[in-house]
């Protein structure tokens, strides 16, 4: 009688070849990681200097390719398959870093969850035109599928409980690492790896993008700032004479009060800040408006990109700044009240609306919208069905129209906050007009896809520029008294193009100012030229309003000389910083904790009259007018 065949593993072969058969396939990954990160710190030359950053850099990609080798039994499957995912993180860190000129933190994997709500075409639109990177991939997932194919198991399928134990160890390892227990503070607290915690460009550098995000995503639970009471009293005593100053009673009588429309312009600045068009006039509808009012650079904490990082600071006055857990706030905001300009207004007599042409889920803004305070969103599907587009996204223009239409003259004030999209990136894509777009001109040095995408973006920045001027003439002939503020969220993610021609101060483009203007078409002020930061502006608008009996944004007025500056894009180098300003932003710091928690009104100075904020029952119906009754 013939025996039945052994199984085709390799558990028959000798126990140093079985080990040389995982060890070597680990050894390899280590190297090849290092190889595709690429970092000066992790590189295979530094496997003897340094052998734990190379080690630490790849431990969750081994983590992961041991569970596989557990569930499969197939060694080259289960390293390939863990490093192809392993090499997908770094190809997406790759499209991160050439547009928006930073790596991956822990908080961009919350945008998996905005794909299905708008997202997947606006971020779709970064991936590469090339076929090639796809062919690759297609070319990878093959060689893994024929390994699973041909490859034989290391081992038998039956193993008396061993592999369920071994993997469910491995599993609750690999679980407490991507939940960011404690215990891994030993390897990725800082002390061991190279962490800096003010540039995750530097640390994924010296320490590789893998270890950057396990370091960032474990100290951030453990670096959470506690507000400091006393620190917070001792700004607002020091400021007690200027803040008082800054309140003011307000007035009982709304009839006079004027609407107030807000617009954020998706990467607006000044073209005239870079070597090449110093001398040129692409604004000059800003220019001649800025004659007018108030306006000045506007220091803003993001770059290329993370438009809702300017835009939080804008509607609620805090400082990103003072929050190193909030890298998309709208996405990790977990409170139901957020202290906000909205509130304050709608405390006035407002009525608080938001406009946008696009999906209003993206960004999570409708639920972070409600937070905030807004009695309704205007979204894409509230606009015209024939609402004009130029080039992939809804033109300025159609954003001028909806918001004339959401002004009335009869009722209540209101407060429209418009969010513009037409110059959004990527600016490869051809706009209504090509020959308008050819006709700009160019830096000398520019050429080919760079010179492309600037005159796709200066031919859309332009339009908002036209944009600004017509909706200052609109308002200037309303019968209701209007303010207009007009930012610039961030630059536009323009590196290669900034790489080649460089900016008129010296400085890089993570320092560069956005722009701001603050003005009344139909009653022009003496120009005034100041620079701010982004979560300044609500106070400065309160203000202009005649509504100064909110301390905190008076506070934000008072501080704004010494702390303007100090608001800057993730990874841009540190400001030269004094003591003073250093012990104002430590005290301010708290201020800002403190308001957030809703513990921060005792301990500041009181107007003599004030009005309750009734509204934290509020909800949104995005693009539905609410119901007379509905208002408090």
């Amino acid at each position: 009688m013939t025996k039945p065949a052994m199984p085709r593993v390799l558990r028959a072969r000798p126990l140093a070849v079985r080990a040389a058969v995982i060890v070597v396939p680990m050894v390899a990954f280590v190297l090849l990681t290092g190889l595709v990160d690429g970092g000066i710190g992790v590189g295979p030359a530094q496997a003897f200097s340094q052998p734990l950053f190379l080690w630490a850099n790849a431990l969750p990609g081994l983590l992961l390719a041991m569970l596989l080798l557990i569930a499969s039994r197939r060694v080259l499957l289960s390293f390939g398959l863990a490093f192809l995912l392993q090499t997908l993180v770094y190809a997406i860190n790759a499209l991160k870093v050439s547009n928006l000129n930073t790596p991956l933190m822990p908080a961009d994997f919350r945008m998996l969850g905005q794909l299905r709500r708008g997202g997947l075409t606006l971020l779709g639109s970064y991936l590469p035109a090339s076929p090639w990177p796809y062919l690759a991939l297609l070319a990878a997932v093959a060689a893994i599928v024929i390994a699973w194919r041909i490859e034989p198991p290391l081992f038998a399928r039956r193993t008396r409980g061993k592999r369920l134990i071994s993997g469910l160890v491995i599993a609750a390892v690999l679980g407490t690492l991507l939940a960011g227990m404690p215990g891994w503070m030993k390897l990725y607290g800082g002390r061991r790896l190279w962490l800096e915690p003010w540039s995750a460009s530097a640390t994924a550098e010296h320490s590789g993008l893998v270890s950057s995000l396990v370091m960032f995503h474990v100290n951030q639970g453990h670096a959470r700032k506690k507000p400091d009471p006393a620190s917070a009293q001792q700004l607002i005593e020091r400021s007690d004479t200027a803040l008082r100053e800054h309140l003011q009673t307000p007035a009982g009588d709304q009839a006079g009060a004027p609407d107030i429309v807000v617009i954020q312009s998706e990467s607006f600045f000044e073209p005239s800040i870079m070597n090449g068009y110093q001398d040129s006039d692409l604004t000059p509808n800003l220019h001649r408006l800025a004659a007018q009012g108030d306006s000045g650079p506007l220091h803003v904490p993001t770059y290329g990109g993370g438009t809702i990082r300017t835009e939080f600071e804008v509607l609620t006055g805090l400082s990103l700044r003072y929050f190193d857990d909030l890298q998309f706030p709208y996405l990790q905001m977990n409170h139901r009240v957020v202290p906000s300009l909205v509130r304050t207004l709608r405390s006035h007599g407002y009525e608080t609306i938001a406009l946008h042409g696009n999906d209003p889920g993206f960004w999570n803004r409708n639920t972070a919208f409600r937070a905030i305070g807004f009695d309704r969103f205007v979204s894409r599907s509230s606009f015209p069905a024939n609402a004009a587009m130029d080039g992939q996204y809804m033109a300025d223009r159609a954003m001028t129209d909806q918001i004339m239409a959401q002004l009335k003259d009869a009722g209540p004030p209101r407060f429209l906050f418009a969010i513009s999209i037409e110059a959004h990136g990527p600016y490869d894509v051809p706009p209504a007009d090509t020959a308008a777009r050819d006709a700009i001109p160019v830096p000398a040095g520019i050429v080919g896809k760079n010179k492309l995408e600037l005159q796709n973006y200066l031919y859309h920045m332009q339009h908002a520029d036209q944009e600004l001027g017509r909706l200052a003439e609109l308002l200037a002939q309303r019968e209701r008294p209007t303010l207009l503020l007009f930012y610039g969220d961030h630059l536009p993610a323009l590196t290669d193009t900034y790489h080649a021609t460089g900016f008129v101060d010296g400085r890089d483009m993570l320092s560069q100012a956005s722009t701001w203007l603050l003005v009344d078409p139909r009653n022009p002020m003496p120009a005034k030229r100041e620079a701010l930061a982004s979560w300044m502006l609500p106070g400065r608008l309160l203000e202009q309003a005649g509504i100064r009996d909110d301390a905190y944004f008076a506070l934000t007025q008072v501080v704004a000389p010494e702390l303007a500056a100090l608001t800057r894009a993730p990874g841009a180098p540190p400001e030269r910083e004094d003591r003073v300003e250093r012990n104002a932003d430590d005290d301010m710091a708290n201020v800002a904790l403190l308001r957030m928690k809703g513990k921060l009104d005792g301990l500041l100075p009181k107007a003599e009259v004030q009005t309750a904020d009734a509204d934290t029952g509020h909800d949104l119906h995005a693009d539905e007018p609410e119901s007379a009754g509905a208002r408090q």
